[in-house]
């Protein structure tokens, strides 16, 4: 009984695994938001806006059948790889600040990744659908298996739980991968240069670490529940 009133108490697991890894993600949130909030002031030379950078590196690529749309929110952009869109935040689309342009770049990075078929992502595609609904499932299944002492329903609880852990694993090398394709060819294509390409570079990489944040709470979590779990029995 333990484990079930456990995972919502405050016992040592959360202190010692989950609250350190809650406040790095909480860093990494500021880290970004003050990153994104600086570069944003600091306006490319160019001239162009965020979503026209993005036009011409889809175009450049052979992608010119993908739209990109404009949607509300501060930092919401994202690829659809299923609509095969690319969805640029009101702080981002329209703007021509150095940090609007390195996120739309970024994004253009998912589509081309997309487009080539990169490992990584494929795999993620593939496997979100099923981790979505097993990562809802998992907490309720943890929760009865070990209020009704069911070590098997327990165990498959913390086995979905951790497949979106696995989900979040496989995340870091495509948001890397995009950040890297965005950086290659802002430089390359000499649409940011000198310290203003180094600008993008620090929104995308403040980016980076809430990914990576992510992942290590989602850990603490996945270790947490491993440690409830096995306590129930014990107990």
């Amino acid at each position: 009984m333990f484990g079930y009133y456990g995972y919502y108490g405050i016992d040592s697991y959360y202190l010692l695994l989950v609250v350190p890894a809650m406040l790095i993600c909480l860093w990494a949130q500021i880290k970004v938001k003050s990153t994104y909030s600086r570069y944003s002031q600091v306006r490319a030379s160019r001239g162009w806006t965020a979503d026209q950078v993005a036009r011409m590196i889809l175009n450049a690529n052979g992608l010119q059948d993908i739209p990109i749309e404009r949607v509300s929110g501060n930092l919401t952009d994202h690829y659809d790889p299923r609509s095969r869109v690319i969805r640029l935040s009101a702080s981002v689309y329209g703007q021509s600040s150095v940090a609007a342009i390195g996120v739309a770049a970024h994004e253009v990075g998912h589509a081309v990744q997309h487009a080539e078929g990169y490992g990584p992502l494929t795999v993620r595609n593939l496997i979100i659908p099923v981790c979505n609904v097993g990562s809802q499932l998992a907490i309720p299944l943890i929760l009865l298996g070990l209020l009704f002492n069911f070590e098997k329903l327990a165990a498959l609880g913390v086995f979905l739980f951790a497949l979106a852990v696995l989900v979040q694993l496989i995340t870091l090398p495509v948001e890397f991968n995009a950040s890297r394709r965005a950086l290659s060819t802002l430089k390359g294509e000499a649409i940011l240069e000198g310290s203003e390409l180094s600008g993008a570079r620090k929104v995308l990489s403040a980016a980076a670490l809430t990914y990576v944040a992510s992942l290590l709470l989602a850990v603490a979590q996945l270790l947490r529940l491993v440690a409830l779990t096995g306590r129930g029995r014990r107990d």
